[in-house]
């Protein structure tokens, strides 16, 4: 299953969420199962590696950026990943006016996996404070959570489906 992760400038927010996914699917036992990647929508930051703030605080929490570069979508990504996820509304409609309209049924927004009552989107904390970098963090971490969830029920959906089972 492949991932791709989808923010503004992919320093912040989509490479958070690249480490953490990363992270949750090693301890889920999905690593080998999946392809994770992060991209913006601008290519402004292309080849930079993730915002420094965004490196401190996912490193408080064990989460590693400092391998990943930016990068900006490219067509071809609406047909080699399964899931586009953006972080916000706007990354969602710049994501759609891109995309193949075959292929959108693959682009959700991170916390539409989250579950009811969290918030519907990932705010951009560059030009905000430490604490909102720790909510980008907290917050991805929700949408991962759910992530995962949903990749461990395909996984074993079609564990069912490869041994003849029918799913209940």
């Amino acid at each position: 299953m492949k991932i791709l992760f989808v923010c503004m400038g992919n320093i912040c927010r989509s490479p958070t969420a690249e480490a953490v996914l990363r992270k949750l699917a090693t301890e889920n036992g999905l690593a080998k199962d999946l392809q994770i990647d992060s991209a913006g929508t601008l290519g402004l930051h292309a080849g930079e590696p993730p915002d420094t703030r965004s490196v401190a605080h996912a490193a408080q929490h064990g989460y590693d950026l400092t391998a990943l570069r930016a990068r900006k979508v490219v067509s071809a990504d609406f047909e080699h990943f399964e899931y586009v996820v953006a972080m916000d509304d706007q990354n969602v409609r710049e994501l759609q006016a891109f995309c193949p309209p075959h292929l959108r049924k693959r682009i959700s927004l991170l916390l539409d996996w989250a579950g009811q009552g969290a918030r519907r989107e990932v705010p951009d904390p560059y030009n905000g404070t430490a604490q909102d970098f720790e909510l980008v963090l907290d917050l991805v971490e929700r949408g991962c959570r759910g992530l995962v969830k949903q990749l461990l029920a395909e996984r074993r959906s079609r564990a069912f489906r490869s041994v003849g089972f029918k799913e209940p």
